[in-house]
């Protein structure tokens, strides 16, 4: 039989196992603290990845990597204003034009041409000299959606403005003109945006729009995908009659035209800067003479074809446009519709018989 263990002996067992007992809580409860550290740590860096249930879709992908267009703005739905500009005027007798985003300029009576631009937030101070209007003229204002501005009108230019309706601004009864007195009349008429929108308030005009987009703009650089029609087109001159020549000439530095009229620089009045766009739309269209004042009708309902020219190139193209308050479409050769560079653009509706030169 063994002999038993001294007192003190029996009393340090005990205590042994109560010191053991404590390391291995305190150790598994550090490895309980570090597991559940790094748990959480995992847990938050999977929360910030997209679940596959929760996937981005593409659209809010491209919404976060577009580009803000400078054109206009995109988030305005501010309503366009479309102002009639007499060009039987010297080369630097215009003024504000550089500010409008959308710029048209049609043959009208005596082989003379009239333009039309349109604004959309900018407030430009000086806009002129404003002319009267012309019928087909409200074609394209009415497919921007525009409060169309001007100062007197042909006998069919009032007839249509009064059968469809249009939002018109006339000088001739209502507000928002001015005359320059040291300015031979009947050039010597201006305006302003902000009279403008006033003029249109107090007409009750609806002076937002979320019709007002025509052409499909992209802030990249405009790439032509087919290059078998493609033409340089560092200079262009185009005709509307004997007397009318446009001619544009590319600053490959700026990246946009230059714009000539009958050779001669066209300048603006108060900068004393040449007019310059980034995207040129020729347009042929039919037109032919209705009275014996030589007024003219066109053909803008239809199809037709024409050239995009923009970063010293051009492109055939074809037009098409299903009924006057419609909007006129734009088509590359392939069929697919037409994509401009962000920047402003000079629409030319030119004569079918226009002599139109690229080099």
């Amino acid at each position: 039989m063994r002999r038993p263990k001294s007192l003190k002996d029996a009393r340090i067992k005990p205590k042994n196992k109560k010191k053991k007992l404590i390391i291995v809580i305190l150790v598994s409860l550090l490895l309980f603290l570090v597991l559940t550290g790094i748990f959480y740590f995992l847990l938050s860096i999977n929360d910030s990845k997209p679940k596959n249930k929760e996937k981005l879709k593409i659209d809010d992908v491209s919404t976060l990597e577009k580009k803000d267009l400078t054109v206009y703005d995109v988030n305005s739905n501010k309503r366009p204003i479309a102002i009639m500009i007499d060009n039987n005027v010297f080369n630097n007798a215009h003024v504000g034009l550089q500010d409008a985003y959308l710029t048209y300029e049609i043959i009208v009576e005596g082989g003379l041409t009239r333009i039309m631009a349109i604004f959309k937030d900018i407030n430009t101070s000086v806009i002129g000299p404003v002319r009267s209007s012309r019928h087909y003229f409200l074609d394209y204002a009415l497919e921007s959606d525009a409060i169309y501005a001007h100062y007197g009108w042909s006998p069919y230019a009032e007839n249509d403005i009064k059968s469809l309706g249009v939002n018109n601004i006339n000088g001739l009864y209502d507000n928002g003109y001015y005359r320059n007195n040291q300015i031979a009349a009947p050039h010597n008429v201006f305006t302003s945006i902000e009279n403008l929108y006033d003029s249109a308030t107090s007409k009750n005009y609806r002076i937002t729009s979320n019709n007002y987009s025509l052409l499909n703009y992209t802030t990249d650089e405009v790439a032509f995908n087919d290059t078998s029609d493609l033409l340089t087109a560092n200079n262009i001159t185009m005709t509307y009659s004997n007397s009318g020549v446009r001619s544009y000439t590319y600053d490959a530095t700026n990246r946009y035209y230059l714009r000539y009229m009958n050779n001669s620089p066209h300048i603006d009045r108060d900068s004393g800067k040449q007019y310059h766009y980034k995207n040129i739309i020729i347009m042929r269209v039919n037109n032919h003479t209705l009275d014996s004042y030589g007024r003219q009708d066109l053909d803008t309902v239809g199809n037709g074809e024409g050239y995009y020219i923009t970063n010293g190139y051009a492109i055939p193209i074809t037009w098409s446009k299903a009924s006057r308050t419609d909007k006129t479409h734009y088509y590359y050769k392939s069929g697919n519709e037409l994509v401009v560079s962000d920047g402003n653009t000079m629409i030319q509706v030119v004569p079918l018989n226009s002599n139109i030169v690229f080099s």
